[in-house]
This record gives C-alpha cells, structure tokens and sequence, in this order.
C-alpha cells in the first residue's frame, strides 16, 4: 500500500522574490525558487530553482537543481543539474546527471557519480 505523505513531512514551496536579497545560510527540506539574491549557502532535500533574473553566491546541497541564472558556488546534486541557455554557472559541480542546454556557460570542473548500485 502506498504512503500519502504530509506536506509538511516534506516541506513546503519556499520563495525568494525578485528584489528579495537573502543574507545568510538557507536550509529547507522542500523545494526552493530563487528569483532573487541569495548570499549564503543552500541546503534542501528537494529541488532548487534559480530563475533567470535570480543569483546565488554560496555553497549548494540539494537533489536536483535547474539554473537559469547566475551561480557562483559549489553544487552537490544527488541526482540532477539541470543548466538552461541563460545559465551562468561558475564553481565545481559534484552531481548524479548533468545536462547542459546551448547557450549555458560553466565554468569549474564537474564530477559525476553513478547512482546506480552495482548488482554483484
């Protein structure tokens, strides 16, 4: 049987609107929609959204992330980093999957680890 869960066992939508400027370190259990400045590190266990008018400078710990913005921060991403055309994406990425659309530019090195486990 399957399990409903909660939204608030999960965590809910947080925003960071655009003329919104966060100072400080930002750790949610939910999704996450930056459209804004975020000076500080992120942590979530859900997905992270940079909007294309949003930036980051800070450290980032998430599953997944989309960038359509600008980005100056390590990336740790259990499972994706999404980089849109309007990406700017500067600092190592350690992550499961990566895709890159024409337009986006990254600068760093990017380090990809298989999810998957190996049946022995």
């Amino acid at each position: 049987m399957a399990k409903l869960i909660d939204q608030e066992e999960v965590g809910g939508v947080n925003i960071i609107a655009s003329g919104t400027t966060l100072t400080g370190d930002l750790i949610t259990s939910g999704d996450c929609r930056i459209d804004g400045t975020v000076k500080g590190n992120v942590s979530s266990n859900a997905k992270i959204i940079i909007g294309k008018n949003g930036s980051l400078e800070g450290e980032v710990r998430c599953k997944s992330i989309d960038i359509e913005g600008f980005v100056k921060a390590n990336v740790n991403a259990t499972d994706l980093i999404s980089l849109k055309s309007t990406a700017n994406l500067t600092g190592n990425i350690h992550v499961g999957k990566i895709s890159i659309e024409p337009g986006a530019n990254f600068v760093g090195n990017c380090s990809m680890q298989n999810t998957q486990t190996e049946i022995v």
